[in-house]
């Protein structure tokens, strides 16, 4: 007989057996506490918008973190963008069970605020831009992923509006706990004050996944535009 298959190691929504992608990782300690839990970090990519150095000059946490990841056996690539992530050299070869995305934010704007309109458009731009990317970078039965707060002004970003226009569709909403992942520290990740923690206040995490009908909604949107086109075409040589 064969050896048996390892049982799959859980820490909350996640486990041992999926193959999981984390992007916007300040000091990586998301990751890490989930490979200390399932005490390998083969199954896991990790990922940073910052080169390794300005990484380091943001969050000089991220050291032990980083080291933790690669000791498991975890990828760590840094410079990858979410908005087409899905086109970087490395990943462009991946499909993902889970993509994993805790607490997107654009940035700081100075002077605007929060609750600024201006502010909350640029939000929205890379939450639609990261859907989009992900989206293609899922296997069949995969789930996005986005930690967020729910509350005024960060519920006004819609992200259930963003996700159904990349394909995507509203699966679960669960309460997050930071609690529930030991070591996590949620990290401001721009600004002066960018290795600061933030409060957090009414956290959910949501989960999406594919539109199963979103293919054939394309194709038949496509074939209509073909359709209409050739029919204007028509139109203006009869002319």
């Amino acid at each position: 007989m064969g050896r048996r298959s390892k049982k799959a190691k859980w820490k909350a929504h996640y486990n041992s057996k999926q193959k999981i992608l984390l992007v916007g990782e300040g000091n990586f300690s998301f990751s890490a506490c989930l490979a200390t839990a399932f005490g390998s970090a083969t199954n896991m990519v990790a990922t940073s918008l910052y080169s390794e150095r300005n990484l380091r000059k943001k969050h000089g946490s991220s050291e032990a973190n980083l080291q933790l990841l690669k000791s498991k056996g975890c990828l760590v690539l840094h410079g990858v963008n979410v908005h087409d992530m899905n086109r970087h050299p490395t990943l462009s070869q991946m499909k993902f069970d889970i993509i994993i995305f805790n607490f997107p934010h654009a940035g700081f704007f100075h002077p605007f605020k929060e609750n600024d309109n201006k502010v909350i458009k640029r939000h929205k731009h890379l939450v639609k831009a990261f859907f989009k990317s992900a989206r293609e970078m899922l296997d069949e039965d995969g789930e996005v992923h986005v930690t967020h707060r729910n509350d005024h002004p960060y519920k006004q970003w819609n992200l259930e509006e963003l996700a159904r226009e990349s394909g995507l569709i509203l699966k679960e909403t669960v309460e997050f706990s930071k609690k529930d992942f030991p070591g996590y520290e949620n990290k401001r990740g721009s600004g002066s004050k960018s290795d600061q923690t933030f409060p957090l206040k009414d956290c959910y995490t949501f989960k999406f996944s594919i539109e199963k009908n979103y293919n054939q909604l394309m194709w038949t949107l496509g074939s209509e535009v073909v359709a209409a086109l050739k029919n204007l075409l028509s139109i203006n040589n009869e002319s």
